[in-house]
């Protein structure tokens, strides 16, 4: 592969790369890893399970089947918010959602659903919008953990959210806001899961927001291909780079790296329903 980083030094407890896309390439890749060989580079640092998401339909079809196949993974399914207005038939594409979500136990969340009004304009905003709360009601009733992708539209997600009501377990993927929005989600019972940004030199209102999350609420992810922390941003992530990540989040926070993992392993577990 063309853009690997070196791995870390290993974490002294395990955590969950709590949002990972191990089916897409990075642009510049060839090819994504093999899983068997993303899942042992991740568990030779200290990363043994990986929440795998699907975005479209073929993607969340792939990681119904990864899911079922590997021990260290489960999946999340949905229709991403920039796919949603892309649809020529979203009731029959929600459909295929929902029956992915129930196929198999290892589908425990409904996601990446949410808004993003970077991507999306004016046009498709309320496409995105009604298949964001058609997801928040799948999550609802099937009992799984929603995941929120949120870009530029703050308010708008805690208004969704509010109007519909959230379901027992949601988190807030590659959060993207500051204290004042961590605090406001925190009080809706959310997750925040910090992804590579937060070793960005210009994202200190991340950190801010990073500090306030009580530990039982915080997630760890990469996003990857994608979101890849200091000192490799630009390359290829993967979810054996989650040690860099951890440690820069204990060095903000003022934590002892080991109580962390052991949160964050824990606050993973809860969120998505229990140890897999």
């Amino acid at each position: 592969m063309s853009d690997r980083p070196p791995a870390p030094e290993p974490l002294p407890h395990p955590v969950v790369d709590n949002h990972c896309h191990l089916d897409i390439a990075r642009h510049g890749d060839d090819d994504p890893l093999p899983v068997e060989e993303a899942l042992a580079a991740a568990a030779a640092v200290g990363v043994r399970r990986v929440v795998q998401i699907g975005c479209d339909l073929p993607g969340a079809r792939w990681a119904v089947e990864a899911a079922a196949t590997y021990d260290a993974l489960v999946a999340g399914v949905a229709l991403h918010p920039n796919e949603a207005p892309l649809l020529a038939d979203l009731d029959a594409a929600m459909a295929e959602i929902e029956a992915l979500a129930g196929a198999h136990d290892k589908v425990r969340a409904v996601g990446e659903t949410g808004l993003d009004h970077f991507r999306t304009g004016e046009e498709g905003r309320a496409v995105q919008e009604e298949a964001f709360r058609r997801h928040v009601d799948l999550a609802k009733r099937l009992d799984k953990t929603l995941v929120i992708h949120d870009r530029d539209a703050h308010d708008d997600v805690l208004r969704v959210l509010d109007e519909e009501g959230v379901p027992d377990r949601w988190v807030m993927h590659c959060f993207s806001g500051d204290a004042d929005l961590a605090r406001r989600c925190l009080d809706r019972g959310g997750y925040l899961s910090f992804a590579g940004t937060v070793t960005f030199k210009n994202a200190q209102p991340l950190r801010d927001a990073l500090v306030v999350t009580p530990p039982d609420r915080l997630l760890v992810e990469t996003d990857a291909p994608y979101l890849t922390p200091v000192p490799h941003r630009g390359r290829t992530n993967a979810s054996y780079l989650v040690p860099l990540t951890v440690r820069a989040m204990a060095e903000v926070r003022g934590d002892d790296l080991e109580e962390l993992c052991a949160a964050l392993d824990h606050a993973t577990e809860e969120a998505f329903g229990g140890a897999w």
